[in-house]
């Protein structure tokens, strides 16, 4: 299991500089393996219980949620154009933009009746004072400890946050240090949740960590100014103007696509893969997780979707008429 442990931050911290390692994309650009479309498991798996909870708390059921963000989707014309526009900047398939949309708006919130109430909710944080910190210590300043730097050497803002969203799980998470209790959650559980807990917002229900992991492919394909927790009405700007919005769902499925390619493989023909990890996060850690678990001999040969992601597999067909027959 060490073994394992060490080859997986081997993996996951090879594309930083200066650490000796031949980087991942070298590595196996010449045996990347193309994750075939379509779900692995023949049914559904399981739902997680706390999307159970939100759909029976509001009356509804997921059947009712897929149909109404189908319909916003069919009945938002100008959206579907900029889908599909932002799609081809960022190189992807736009039903990769699709499929992130129905699974949130399926399983997570439940889709409103105009994308206009978006841009009315983005402006009602404008003008909030907040910042993100736990137990009174401001992210900024909490990333400045030694357990942190490592991820000194980290090329760009994904590979950044990225690690010190792996340090504060090796290192803090559940443990106490210094007398300080360190609760068993999440880094953005603790520290980007500055209102309530679960916290996604706007159009694209993206998180500000998530947002923060893509800000400079979004800073180099789309021009936005780069984001920092120092403003964090930015970041909440960027994530609930719905166009600004499907910028970033572009880019964090660009950034997934990008990641388990550098571990040699290519997700891009799977819009369930990219789905699952538009809802579960961190594609550096779970693509290096695969990587050593194929590299070991053990475990799974090919990234598999969650309940999210078999969803969005099993409804390809009618997610593509809503583009009009595909990309």
């Amino acid at each position: 299991m060490i073994a394992l442990q060490r080859l997986f931050l081997i993996l996951l911290l090879a594309g930083f500089p200066s650490t000796g390692i031949l980087p991942v994309q070298a590595a196996y650009a010449d045996s990347t393996v193309m994750v075939p479309p379509g779900n692995r498991f023949d049914t559904q798996p399981a739902i997680p219980d706390a999307s159970a909870v939100r759909t029976r708390a509001f009356n509804t059921t997921y059947q009712e949620k897929y149909d109404k963000i189908i319909a916003l989707l069919k009945r938002e014309k100008k959206l579907m154009a900029h889908i599909k526009e932002v799609a081809a900047v960022y190189g992807i398939d736009p039903v990769h933009i699709v499929g992130a949309l129905v699974g949130e708006h399926t399983y997570n919130v439940t889709a409103v009746d105009s994308v206009q109430t978006y841009y009315v909710k983005a402006l009602s944080y404008s003008g909030l004072d907040f910042s993100f910190r736990y137990k009174g210590v401001p992210v900024q300043t909490f990333v400045e400890r030694p357990e942190f730097s490592a991820c000194a050497k980290a090329q760009g803002s994904a590979a950044l946050w990225s690690c010190r969203d792996l340090v504060w799980t090796q290192h803090f998470r559940g443990k106490t240090i210094d007398g300080v209790v360190y609760e068993p959650m999440t880094f953005q559980q603790a520290f980007f949740q500055p209102f309530f807990a679960g916290q996604t917002f706007g159009l694209g229900q993206i998180s500000p960590l998530t947002a923060l992991q893509v800000t400079d492919l979004v800073n180099r394909v789309s021009g936005y100014d780069k984001l920092t927790p120092d403003h964090p009405q930015a970041i909440y700007r960027d994530v609930m103007d719905p166009d600004r919005s499907i910028v970033y769902i572009a880019a964090i499925v660009r950034d997934a696509i990008d990641a388990y390619k550098e571990q040699g493989f290519d997700i891009s023909g799977n819009p369930g893969i990219t789905a699952t990890l538009y809802n579960v996060g961190q594609p550096r850690q779970r693509a290096a997780e695969l990587r050593a678990a194929v590299t070991s001999g053990k475990g799974r040969k090919l990234p598999v979707e969650n309940y999210y992601g078999w969803l969005v597999n099993d409804k390809l067909d009618e997610l593509r008429v809503l583009l009009g027959g595909g990309s």
